[in-house]
């Protein structure tokens, strides 16, 4: 298959199943909001280290959030339910409770319970205050600029992670603003986060290392600098290879995902230097969803 002089290899790409959570931060404005939503996913690119993948789903307008405010809306992802609960626990009291103006929402309410507020309340000491409304409670625990005003749970569900494709480029810069177009129509569509810096990842991972101590190590198959020296699957013209990892709450919402990233990459084709698109395919050790390139593309 091949689009715009860009080459889409027949290959899939191999996800795994995860554990996510959806949440909604408000604030007294999008600046502030914005800021919570940053602190809180710093540091989640890879569960390799990072004991969650979080990203920035979107912005949210006033008529669309809980208490009319304008807000952000959080996905993380883990491999098991109580390593979500507690990455969600750590970084919303550090990241969002501290946090000027802000307040803290469910934005999943299907799924199964985990804590959201239900802990954090505790900061207040003794003079918290419990609000149920409808089926859902609320916590109202003052802090020093006023009150943190907090849902008690929020759901978590069943998802995917580890969608991926690669941009194999002429050069560096070539690869890069093809990764920026990919991103850029990639987060119109909801559901879906991109974790690494910017959504994209430069250090693409094999699964397995000649070091014991280490699960991953580099993708030597796609190093431009180790043609010589192991089985390459680079012609001589490429130059740099980036990727592009996607986590999503279905299978479907990667593939929307990934249809319109590599369509943006399409659009900029053979003349920006762009010449294959392909993806991390480790033969079935890594996971069990498998996304096919062609087919997404047909």
């Amino acid at each position: 298959m091949i689009k715009n002089g860009v080459t889409i290899d027949q290959t899939f790409a191999e996800a795994f199943p995860m554990r996510a959570t959806r949440i909604i931060i408000t604030a007294h404005n999008a600046k502030w909001a914005m800021i919570a939503a940053t602190a809180m996913t710093g540091f989640a690119t890879s569960v390799i280290a990072c004991g969650c993948e979080a990203g920035i789903e979107r912005e949210m307008g006033p008529e669309e959030t809980p208490d009319g405010r304008p807000g952000v809306a959080v996905l993380l992802f883990a491999m098991g339910g109580k390593t979500l609960a507690k990455q969600l626990e750590t970084r919303a009291g550090q990241c969002v409770l501290t946090a000027p103006t802000t307040a803290l929402f469910s934005g999943l309410q299907e799924g199964d319970p985990i804590p959201l507020g239900k802990n954090l309340r505790f900061f207040g000491d003794g003079f918290q205050i419990s609000k149920k409304i409808s089926d859902r409670r609320y916590w109202r625990v003052p802090v020093m600029d006023g009150e943190f005003l907090t849902e008690e749970t929020t759901g978590m569900v069943s998802a995917v992670g580890g969608g991926n494709f690669l941009i194999l480029a002429e050069s560096q810069s070539e690869a890069l603003a093809a990764c920026e177009a990919a991103i850029e129509a990639m987060k119109k569509i909801p559901r879906v986060i991109m974790p690494f810096p910017g959504g994209v990842v430069r250090s693409g991972s094999k699964v397995g290392s000649k070091y014991k101590a280490l699960n991953a190590s580099t993708n030597d198959a796609f190093c431009p600098t180790l043609k010589g020296q192991t089985h390459s699957e680079l012609s001589p013209e490429i130059e740099s290879v980036m990727e592009i990892v996607i986590d999503g709450l279905t299978q479907e919402d990667i593939q929307k995902a990934m249809r319109v990233g590599m369509e943006a990459v399409c659009a900029l084709g053979a003349p920006a230097g762009i010449r294959r698109i392909s993806a991390g395919n480790y033969g079935g050790k890594l996971g069990p969803f498998l996304f096919h390139l062609q087919e997404i593309m047909a």
